[in-house]
């Protein structure tokens, strides 16, 4: 026996529960609270509700909200299948009756997520933690509108995107010179055709 540690448990895999509409929260904390209760921490390990945080400017006041990634779903590591390949009854009724679970993708014979499948998940999950993500994505070259600060009500052009900043460069006409200003994804609004 090799004195590795792995990662995951053993029989461990990751699979996708499709869930009501807007019912994600409720049945990864319902999964999470009640598995130690159940005794089954030994089949029921981690549950990932993937988001990112969302900015949007409304009536010139910035908002932020979380989106879900992956609207409908809830992933879970869970051990479903016994070494005879068969599923062990227990952690699969309870998942599966959870209020708000529509059932597993993949129906009575659920195939897990591949590992590439769940490490791009984790990898999105990664990319979007600690980063608001503006709603509206721009394109270089785009004419926008200034909605805040010293140039606000005018329109300019999108020269440079730094979405790890959040920062547009805009070249904006003031007295029939372009300038350069650096602004915000939120201080600025697509021009509406």
């Amino acid at each position: 026996m090799s004195t590795v540690q792995t990662t995951a448990p053993a029989g461990a895999q990751w699979f996708a529960l499709h869930t009501l509409s807007g019912q994600e929260n409720k049945v990864k904390t319902y999964i999470e609270k009640f598995r130690t209760a159940e005794e089954l921490d030994d089949f029921i390990f981690e549950i990932l509700l993937p988001t990112e945080v969302v900015s949007e400017v409304k009536a010139g006041k910035k908002s932020t909200k979380v989106r879900k990634l992956y609207p409908g779903y809830v992933f879970i590591q869970m051990r479903l299948y016994g070494e005879d390949s068969k599923i062990i009854n227990k952690p699969w009724y309870f998942v599966k009756e959870t209020s708000g679970v529509i059932g597993f993708v993949g129906g009575d014979n659920p195939a897990p997520l591949r590992q590439s499948e769940i490490d791009e998940i984790k990898a999105r999950i990664e990319a979007a933690n600690g980063k608001e993500v503006p709603k509206v994505q721009y394109t270089v070259g785009e004419e926008v509108k200034i909605t805040d600060g010293a140039f606000a009500n005018l329109t300019g052009r999108i020269d440079e995107i730094d979405p790890d900043r959040g920062k547009l460069k805009i070249s904006v006409s003031i007295f029939g010179r372009f300038t350069p200003v650096e602004l915000e994804y939120w201080q600025v609004q697509r021009i509406t055709e």
